[in-house]
């Protein structure tokens, strides 16, 4: 009886190879994982890379684990590191899945662990509102115009390669510039030391190629007249997604505290500049702009047309 039940059981159907379906294309089958950490080292808990080894109880591991547990497995003590889980590598090898920002409109997807490293450079990270007490967050753009519309200051406007005066007191920690028409965000924070106040400047940005790529000079002459001046220059300037009111260790200009005196303003000038590869990533940003607006008039002139034939 058990032989007849075997025999008879329903045979799992198999992928055809590629020309079997008579058409030439390869029939793939596909599912779900739900829990994508059964694709994470068990000891170090980061994402499995290749090559991953494995115990003769088929304990896994990968192996920077391997090696720093001597090659002793950890979950039953026999020898790991010197046979590799094929499987499990073909497994990982196989799993894609999508940017964590995907749902702020990003499309790029990954082989399973190198989403994480993408998502550090990723032009739809979440960058948040600087002004006191807002807690908006969105992509880049957006942080941008919601900046212009609800907390846009013209006395804070710049243009690039043009020096403008940068007055920050120093119980407000911060100063937000903006360039003009709802541009990028520069962060100008201070922070108050022992040895004087750390000035920094920040482009609030995610750090993705062409986005918030700006160098600047930063000065400050001495009150009342002073001749003294402190110059600071960054052939490229920070990016932050989240202003952050720890103090810097290192990327600041010192204002000692006799360059002060009792001043509580730091009246400096600051120069931004766009660099080269920002400037294109606008021109290209204005031609895709501009051909989606190509293509919403093209659609409105069909629609009208479809209206006079219908007439």
């Amino acid at each position: 009886m058990a032989g007849e039940a075997s025999t008879s059981r329903r045979k799992r159907q198999r992928v055809p190879s590629i020309g079997e379906n008579g058409g030439g294309d390869a029939v793939a089958r596909s599912g779900t994982l739900f829990e994508l950490d059964l694709l994470d080292c068990p000891v170090c808990c980061h994402a499995l890379t290749i090559p991953i080894f494995q115990c003769d109880n088929g304990h896994i591991a990968c192996s920077s684990c391997c090696s720093k547990l001597r090659n002793k497995c950890p979950s039953c003590a026999l020898p790991i590191g010197n046979y590799r889980s094929r499987i499990m590598e073909r497994v990982v090898e196989a799993v894609i899945v999508p940017c964590p920002n995907a749902k702020h409109g990003c499309t790029e997807k990954f082989s399973y662990g190198k989403e994480l490293v993408h998502e550090k450079e990723c032009r739809f990270a979440l960058c948040y509102c600087p002004a006191p007490n807002c807690n908006y967050s969105g992509v880049y753009k957006g942080l941008y115009r919601h900046y212009y519309a609800n907390h846009h200051d013209t006395w804070n406007e710049f243009g690039c390669g043009n020096s403008i005066g940068a007055w920050l007191r120093i119980s407000d920690k911060i100063l937000v510039l903006q360039e003009y028409r709802d541009g990028p965000l520069v962060a100008v924070q201070c922070f108050k030391e022992r040895e004087g106040v750390y000035v920094t400047v920040n482009c609030i940005a995610p750090s993705a190629t062409g986005v918030g790529e700006f160098s600047y000079e930063l000065s400050y002459r001495t009150p009342m007249g002073g001749s003294d001046t402190l110059t600071y220059k960054s052939e490229e300037m920070n990016r932050i997604q989240k202003v952050s009111f720890q103090t810097p260790e290192k990327g600041f200009m010192l204002v000692p505290h006799y360059f002060l005196g009792e001043w509580s303003t730091l009246k400096m000038e600051i120069c931004i500049r766009k660099l080269k590869k920002e400037e294109q990533q606008d021109e290209a940003d204005d031609e895709a702009d501009e051909e989606e607006d190509g293509e919403e008039e093209e659609d409105d002139d069909d629609e009208e047309d479809d209206d006079d034939e219908e007439e």
